[in-house]
């Protein structure tokens, strides 16, 4: 019997891959619902390469050409944020990919687990803002979450089979654009150089995130999360070939790591497929060409931002939100050649500073936050022109 799959975020990296595997297994899954922020075009193209029933668009800007392109068929359209939510939650499909960025994500995926579907998860997102909420109401729904990060994944199949304790988790680190850069060669880099990530090929948000180590610092926060490990137990090392994805320690000192060429439809496939694992025709890993893997300490002097990510995840509440919102801001101006790579983390370091706390909070709660921290992240950028 097919899957049928609801791809959020589908003109994206992790979308367009995603949809890469369903053309590959047309036994396997039948798209019903297509979304896309804003690229309408692409988004017509998909929904008629697939036969989908719904697309969405949650830029409302582009409901009417998107509806036109769309006249000729029977897809139905709509528009807005909260119709993706609406669309996730929708009875008409299995499994919902949640392939979103940033904030936008956390609403369709709490949408996906009051529902009670399987979620594979590729935003982040989801858990650094609202993770307390999130897996408790996917524990209450009994709703699988499945990690489609790379890091996720690979922690994820380490822990498969194994019911013994394990002593910590080992998230790997590429380093980003600017590994090879010392520290002072940092405050002239531009958005170009930054999007020129020596491994992965992904969106430009993530790999400006990866550049300052804020995205290694939010997946920190979602394994605590994810696999209810306490902060104290998760390590962060330096690998640059991104061949060993992530590793678990177990109690006895064993260690299971993941490997695999840096490919993101290997973690999506197995989100898809599991619990069983897809036929992939590839060619077989060449140990040969990788002699060497190397590993190293993480210079915090140089990426501040995982010690601001671990610290957020201690204080708990809020704090994780918003530095999140902070960072999407301060991630689009540095985009947009408005401020400098090094005021990214600065704007966060000040929302934080600045911003209301809240201990326990509601997804009303998580909702101001976000708005206050991206107001005080733009009030930053603004004084720093």
């Amino acid at each position: 019997m097919k899957q049928r799959l609801t791809v959020l975020g589908s003109t994206g990296s992790i979308g367009v891959q995603t949809l890469d595997i369903v053309r590959d297994n047309p036994d396997r899954f039948e798209v019903v619902t297509l979304t896309a922020h804003g690229n309408w075009e692409r988004l017509a193209e998909q929904a008629q390469a697939f036969d989908v029933a719904t697309v969405v668009i949650a830029d409302e800007r582009y409901y009417a050409p998107l509806r036109n392109a769309l006249a000729d068929t029977d897809v139905k359209v709509y528009a807005g944020a909260d119709a993706v939510a609406q669309v996730a939650a929708a009875g008409d499909s299995d499994v919902v990919v949640n392939a979103l960025v940033g904030y936008a994500g956390l609403a369709p995926t709490v949408a996906t687990l009051q529902a009670g579907k399987k979620l594979a998860l590729a935003n982040k997102e989801t858990l650094v803002v609202g993770g307390e909420y999130v897996m408790r109401l996917a524990a209450e729904k009994r709703a699988p979450i499945v990690p489609i990060d790379s890091e996720h994944s690979a922690i994820f199949q380490c822990l498969v089979g194994e019911r013994t304790p394990f002593r910590r988790l080992v998230i790997t680190c590429s380093g980003g654009a600017f590994r090879d850069l010392r520290r002072e060669e940092l405050a002239d880099v531009t958005p170009e150089q930054a999007l020129q990530h020596p491994q992965w090929q992904m969106g430009a948000k993530i790999t400006i995130d990866s550049s300052t180590l804020v995205n290694k610092g939010f997946e920190v926060i979602e394994a605590h999360w994810l696999f209810d490990v306490p902060v104290e137990r998760i390590s962060v090392v330096m690998h640059p070939q991104s061949i060993i994805h992530s590793m678990v320690e177990f109690d006895d000192g064993a260690i299971k790591a993941q490997l695999g060429a840096p490919d993101m439809r290997m973690p999506i496939s197995y989100a898809l497929f599991f619990p069983e694992r897809a036929h992939r025709p590839a060619d077989t890993f060449d140990f040969a060409a990788h002699p060497a893997l190397t590993f190293g300490e993480v210079d915090r002097v140089k990426y501040p931002a995982l010690d601001i990510a671990y610290d957020c995840l201690r204080r708990g509440g809020t704090a994780a939100c918003t530095m999140n919102g902070a960072n999407e801001v301060a991630v689009a101006a540095f985009l947009d050649h408005r401020c400098a790579w090094s005021d990214i983390v600065r704007a966060i370091e000040y929302a934080l500073n600045h911003a209301d706390f809240r201990t326990t909070p509601s997804l009303d709660d998580y909702a101001a936050a976000n708005d206050e921290s991206r107001r005080l992240a733009a009030e930053f950028l603004k004084e720093r022109r």
